[in-house]
C-alpha cells in the first residue's frame, strides 16, 4: 500500500491569503477524492509569524495596522483590502476587515500545537481563522483562546494550562526554525512529500494536480 502524501503548510493564523490557500487546498483534495486512484493526504499546519512584533492589544484598525507596518498610504491599503476580501469571497469566506482585531498570534500557534497533540489540529485552525477573520474575535488573549478550544471540543483546562506553561512554545518556534531552513520568507507555502514547494494561495485545481502528479510518481 502506497504511503500517504504528507502536506506541510506553514501559514499564520493573522495572514488572509493563509485561510484562502487553506480553502482552495481543501477543495482540491476533495476533487482528487472522486478518483478512482483517490490519492491519501496527510495536511499538518506549521507556525509562521508574520508580525512577531505585533502586541496582544493592538490599539487601532486594520487599515492603521497595515499603513503603519507596511509604510503604505491608507487608501491603498483599503483598496488592498478590498482586493483580497473579493478573492476571499470567491474562496467562499466571508472576511471582516472592519470588525477584525489585529493581535500577535503566538499564543494561537501554541494552542495549534496543543491542539495537534490532541488530534484536533485542522478542527483548530479552522476555528482560529474563522474566529479571526470573519467573527471579529480576539485570537491574542489566553482568556479567549481557551473559549475558541473549548467550541472545538478541547478540554479548556487543559488549554489554559498549556497556553499559561507555554508548553508548546519551543514547537512553535522548531516550526520556524524549519521554515527558515527551507528558506520559506512568505505564507502560505506547501511542502508536499517534502521534495516540492508551493507558494502562495494557488486555485484549487492546482493543488488537486500535484496531488495527482506526486501520487502517482510514489506508486510509479
Amino acid at each position: 500500500m502506497t504511503d500517504a502524501i504528507k502536506i506541510d503548510v506553514w501559514s499564520d493564523i493573522a495572514c488572509p491569503w493563509c485561510y484562502i490557500g487553506k480553502r482552495n487546498l481543501e477543495k482540491g483534495l476533495a476533487e482528487t477524492a472522486a478518483d478512482a486512484d483517490a490519492p491519501a493526504v496527510e495536511v499538518t499546519y506549521h507556525s509562521f509569524e508574520l508580525s512577531p512584533d505585533t502586541p496582544v492589544d493592538f490599539d487601532g484598525d486594520e487599515l492603521d495596522f497595515l499603513s503603519g507596518h507596511k509604510g503604505m498610504p491608507r487608501e491603498q491599503v483599503g483598496e488592498m483590502l478590498q482586493n483580497v476580501t473579493g478573492v476571499a469571497a470567491n474562496a467562499g469566506l466571508e472576511y471582516r476587515f472592519d470588525l477584525l482585531k489585529h493581535t500577535n498570534t503566538v499564543k494561537a500557534h501554541e494552542l495549534l500545537h496543543f491542539a495537534k497533540a490532541q488530534g484536533a489540529q485542522h478542527e483548530m485552525a479552522e476555528r482560529l481563522m474563522a474566529a479571526y477573520f470573519t467573527e471579529g474575535r480576539h485570537v491574542g488573549r489566553v482568556d479567549d483562546l481557551v473559549d475558541l478550544a473549548a467550541e472545538v471540543g478541547l478540554a479548556a483546562d487543559a488549554a489554559r494550562e498549556a497556553l499559561e506553561s507555554n508548553r508548546y512554545l519551543a514547537d512553535v518556534r522548531a516550526d520556524q526554525a524549519q521554515a527558515e531552513a527551507y528558506g520559506i520568507q512568505g505564507v502560505p507555502f506547501f511542502v508536499i512529500d517534502g521534495k516540492y514547494g508551493v507558494s502562495g494561495a494557488q486555485p484549487p485545481e492546482a493543488f488537486a494536480q500535484i496531488a495527482r502528479q506526486v501520487w502517482g510518481e510514489k506508486q510509479a
